[in-house]
């Protein structure tokens, strides 16, 4: 299907996917919109934690997009969770989540989103403001204006990472204080780095109902993360999946594209990952999505495509988030921040995300430009110093704006 319109898409796409069993929500007739956890034919559906939401295995992040319409299509067609941030366009995409939710039933979404606190240490990952709590709950608040809601369905503390900052007490309190007064039904952490002893923590905190995590194929120490993100299950935490793309291309000039079906396959292989967090930017990738929860199983030749065999390989655009590297900068930068900028500007092709996370980090200008030679060496093979030129040259530029 070359053509991303909603017209074409509805007409021509759905049907083809699952026949009748679509046809009511294209119509608008025979469905139940009051009730999230009705399940529908043709989707997959896991159930997030002690929270008890049945949910389908795909979810959507909206982060990427800025097509209201889209969205719209993804709740037409049962998709029922939707993940924003305030950090996704300074709060523009929360607005425009907004005027998809004041259109439907409140009760039939769920809307997740978060806000940054003050005094985020991207390169230790901990919070370092004791007295960010009233400016947190500001903020989630502004978010909830901005959404149009009376309550959030799921509200994450994101980059929390290190054991320390799950357990931030200014923090949890206010995370707390929004569950207890009905401003939020769940509340959990979201994670970059640090994955396994972050979903450890929010499990150890007997507060948190989810935690939100970085999980793709790419992943080093594999048995450690898939034994956290059990241990945090098993616990009740409903586990929802993100950067499952592993930065959607194997390369910077985006000539070879990861398998996007086989990614999502992959993660969903672990059924202790309840659903995945899609950012979807057209209607054919909407389509794509629908159509493999029909078959959640890996071909032999999605199996290839993933290139299991070959993790050593060098390159690519998805940083491993190890930070290994940070200690062999003479300049001491967030390069684990830097390549994460760089896989949004180059892998997303979403130049305001990648400005926003330069921004977040306090990194400008070009912070290589002391060194003639990287000295740094990469997990995952990457040139550092090239991909930090590369990110530099479009800030200083001004293509991220």
């Amino acid at each position: 299907m070359k053509t991303n319109t909603r017209r074409d898409f509805l007409r021509k796409g759905l049907i083809g996917i699952s026949g009748a069993s679509l046809m009511p929500a294209i119509m608008g007739v025979g469905t139940n919109h009051a009730n999230p956890g009705i399940e529908t034919e043709g989707l997959s559906y896991r159930t997030l934690g002690k929270t008890g939401l049945k949910v389908p295995v795909i979810s959507m992040g909206t982060g990427d997009t800025s097509n209201a319409k889209l969205v719209r299509a993804a709740w037409d067609n049962h998709i029922r969770l939707f993940g924003t941030s305030t950090y996704y366009g300074n709060g523009n995409n929360e607005s425009m989540l907004g005027t998809v939710i004041r259109e439907l039933p409140r009760d039939s979404c769920l809307v997740a989103t978060s806000t940054m606190p003050k005094g985020t240490d991207h390169q230790k990952g901990i919070f370092t403001d004791p007295d960010a709590a009233p400016q947190f709950k500001k903020d989630i608040e502004e978010s909830m204006k901005r959404l149009g809601v009376d309550y959030l369905d799921i509200l994450f503390l994101p980059f929390a990472a290190k054991h320390e900052s799950v357990f931030f007490e200014p923090l949890l309190r206010v995370m707390e204080d929004f569950k207890k007064q009905g401003k939020a039904r769940y509340i959990g952490i979201a994670t970059h780095s640090f994955v396994d002893e972050a979903l450890k923590a929010a499990a150890d905190t007997r507060v948190y109902d989810l935690a939100m995590t970085a999980y793709n194929f790419r992943f080093e120490h594999l048995q450690a993360v898939d034994e956290a993100i059990a241990y945090a299950a098993g616990e009740g935490l409903g586990i929802i999946a993100m950067k499952t793309q592993a930065g959607g291309f194997w390369d910077e000039q985006r000539s070879q594209p990861i398998n996007a079906r086989a990614a999502l396959k992959w993660v969903l292989r672990n059924e202790n990952v309840h659903t995945v967090m899609a950012g979807m930017t057209t209607y054919d990738e909407l389509l794509g999505n629908l159509s493999m929860m029909k078959d959640l199983n890996l071909s032999p030749d999605e199996l290839k495509d993933l290139k299991l065999a070959d993790l050593e390989q060098t390159g690519g655009i998805y940083c491993l988030q190890c930070r290994k590297c940070l200690d062999q900068c003479p300049e001491q930068l967030d390069i684990p921040t830097l390549m994460r900028s760089y896989m949004y500007a180059y892998g997303y092709r979403n130049l305001a995300h990648a400005r926003q996370t330069l921004d977040f980090a306090n990194i400008s200008g070009n912070p290589c430009g002391n060194c003639d030679e990287c000295t740094v060496t990469c997990t995952a093979g990457f040139n550092v110093g090239k991909k930090v030129r590369s990110i530099a040259k479009l800030e200083v530029s001004g293509m991220l704006t």
